[in-house]
């Protein structure tokens, strides 16, 4: 992968580092290339349980390069990045039959806030900030924003936060739902590897059907939900994981899990 994105794949885990500091992890082509490239490897690769995605220096990730972006529009281009890059991106975090951490250590912004949204679980260090971004630039939603926040703040409050771009505190982006831990900034690494770790030691199939499940009720009703509900536990009651987590309460001890 390039430098600009680090991978690193360790007892079932796969660490996914944005690694442009100096651009506070702004996204030039190079850098959505292997990003993507390296969520759907974690995803295809079974030895990974469980991926975290964070960024180096003082952000998460600001969004787009806009400097990039300015050329690209010159040269009449620029927006089919978000079909050949921020859709598998976000396609990748949030469909991937494995959890996915955001250890969000830093400023949050535009396709940054939407991958943070697309994570199932997002660890935030107490300095950093979400911000939508994308009307301060006339610009709609991509990264799956329209489908993610209002999930995790319903819609009245997403159309304020798109429509009215602003910087979020970590103290509120908890209150409002969109983290799901706000740790002291120095703690954050620890804590999202401690995240990430516990998910990825923990029953693999059986995440990746609450997470499919999840996805299915949302845009299904009721008793279409129990139906899909009935098939994933299916699947997830005939696992290994499930026999052994079984054994483990009967015989009082801790369940180790192979990931299916």
């Amino acid at each position: 992968m390039a430098d600009s994105v680090l991978y690193e794949v360790s007892d079932g885990l796969a660490t996914v580092t944005l690694n442009r500091p100096g651009a506070m992890n702004a996204l030039d082509t190079g850098t959505k290339v292997a990003l993507r490239d390296s969520l759907q490897a974690a995803a295809a690769d079974e030895a990974v349980r469980a991926v975290l995605l964070t960024g180096s220096g003082r952000a998460f990730c600001v969004g787009q390069d806009l400097k990039e972006h300015v050329a690209n529009l010159a040269e009449g281009g620029g927006m089919e990045t978000v079909a050949e890059h921020y859709n598998p991106i976000t396609l990748a975090i949030a469909t991937m039959q494995k959890p996915v951490v955001a250890g969000v250590n830093g400023v949050a912004a535009g396709a940054g806030a939407g991958f943070a949204f697309a994570a199932d679980f997002r660890v935030v260090a107490d300095t950093a900030s979400f911000n939508t971004a994308f009307a301060g630039v006339a610009l709609s939603a991509d990264s799956g924003m329209s489908w993610s926040l209002p999930r995790l703040v319903g819609p009245s409050r997403a159309a304020d936060l798109m429509l009215f771009p602003r910087s979020v505190s970590a103290q509120e982006a908890e209150a409002l739902g969109i983290a799901n831990r706000v740790v002291p900034a120095a703690d954050l690494p620890g804590e999202a590897l401690a995240v990430a770790r516990r998910l990825a030691a923990g029953p693999t199939l059986a995440y990746a059907a609450i997470k499919a499940s999840l996805a299915y009720s949302a845009a299904h009703p009721l008793a279409e939900a129990l139906g899909r509900e009935a098939e994933l536990q299916s699947a997830a009651g005939g696992s290994a994981d499930h026999r052994e987590a079984v054994a483990a309460f009967l015989e009082k001890r801790t369940a180790v899990y192979v990931g299916h």
